[in-house]
């Protein structure tokens, strides 16, 4: 069995967007030693090999590195109920076989359409089953760490994650910032044409139909394009949109 790794470090980065910044902080051992006096065992007796344990305090926004989006992300509702919280998908959507769908052709700010889903399927060789978890490969994961990673790429359009959704798929993910075109090309488009239904146009879909997506993915040019498993388990924070989830997958 192999484990690929398809999660991004969690780090403080200082070229990542200010809203979206990690802070990790370090507790050296000697606090804790130091706690442990004030709660009242006297120095001498400590055991002599204790120099106190580390600890390590986390800041961040649960989008900020690899996660998995709950529909209440999306809106309040989906499918005219309220929209499901990150602690309520559902455990067997969180494994399941993985297909890698290979869109790294695509240029910056084009989004990534249903003929384009449909012939990386026909160049996979793979069959979607509504226990597929699908992840898209943009190889934009090499920017990942810079100040352009979240500005750049490609996306997917609403009528791409609808056509994934009419075949059963509800667990999706892909190895670039977010789901959509970066939000510099979305606001563009959106100018541009004057088209208010651009803006956020793939994620909106689970206003309608719920699903759940993974985005900053990493490695998926280290996996076939079928035959392996993904496990994606995010933190169980109640009430919340997304939750950071370490996403493998499993090669046998």
């Amino acid at each position: 069995m192999k484990v690929i790794d398809l999660s991004k470090p969690v780090r403080f980065n200082r070229d990542d967007p200010f809203f979206m910044r990690v802070k990790v902080r370090h507790k050296p051992h000697w606090m804790a030693k130091a706690f442990v006096r004030l709660l009242g065992l006297p120095f001498r007796l400590f055991p002599r090999d204790f120099a106190g344990w580390a600890d390590d305090t986390v800041s961040l926004g649960v989008h900020a590195t690899t996660h998995i989006d709950a529909p209440w992300h999306y809106g309040p509702t989906s499918a005219g109920e309220p929209a499901p919280t990150i602690d309520l998908i559902p455990l067997e959507r969180c494994i399941g076989p993985g297909v890698v769908l290979d869109l790294s052709h695509k240029a910056n700010d084009d989004p990534i359409t249903v003929a384009d889903m449909e012939a990386a399927l026909a160049a996979s060789g793979a069959t979607l089953t509504d226990r597929t978890i699908v992840l898209i490969r943009t190889g934009r994961d090499r920017l990942m760490d810079t100040k352009a990673f979240w500005k750049t790429g490609t996306g997917m359009s609403a009528a791409a994650t609808e056509w994934l959704l009419d075949r059963g798929v509800t667990v999706m993910g892909i190895d670039q910032w977010g789901w959509d075109l970066p939000f510099r090309a979305q606001i563009a488009k959106s100018r541009a044409t004057g088209d208010a239904s651009l803006f956020w146009e793939a994620h909106r879909v689970g206003q309608r139909r719920p699903y759940w997506h993974m985005e900053q993915l990493t490695n998926l040019d280290a996996l076939p394009a079928s035959g392996f498993e993904v496990a994606v388990f995010p933190l169980k924070i109640v009430g919340a949109s997304a939750a950071p989830a370490r996403v493998v997958a499993i090669l046998r």
